[in-house]
């Protein structure tokens, strides 16, 4: 990774026979840097939303045949619809994942130049 400074001199009159330097850096903006960096935490939150969501829906599956187990009459569990929301955003969240791996992939290849 490599990073550009830009350096500023000033000099201040003093009473003094040698002068006073203040030097100054300061970073310049990388696009490639920030480009990076957004696509690798996009990768880290979404494999992290998936395997929420995965606990979510084996949790919410488990409560649905707790409750229709408890009372046969049920023909449209509540936690069916909360599982099916889990497993929607678990497969949302590993497509966003599966993306950004390629597309951070593809960067760097084209950074090696292979």
């Amino acid at each position: 990774m490599k990073t550009h400074k830009v350096t500023h001199q000033s000099s201040l009159p003093s009473n003094n026979k040698s002068k006073l330097v203040l030097r100054r850096t300061r970073k310049r903006f990388n696009p490639r840097i920030f480009i990076e960096r957004s696509i690798e935490i996009t990768a880290i939150v979404s494999l992290l939303l998936t395997g929420f969501s995965g606990v979510g829906a084996m949790a919410c599956w488990g409560l649905e045949i707790i409750e229709i187990n408890a009372n046969p009459n049920i023909i449209i569990s509540g936690w069916e619809q909360q599982k099916n929301i889990c497993m929607g955003a678990m497969l949302v969240s590993f497509s966003a994942f599966l993306g950004s791996s390629l597309v951070g992939a593809s960067f760097s290849i084209q950074r090696d130049k292979f």
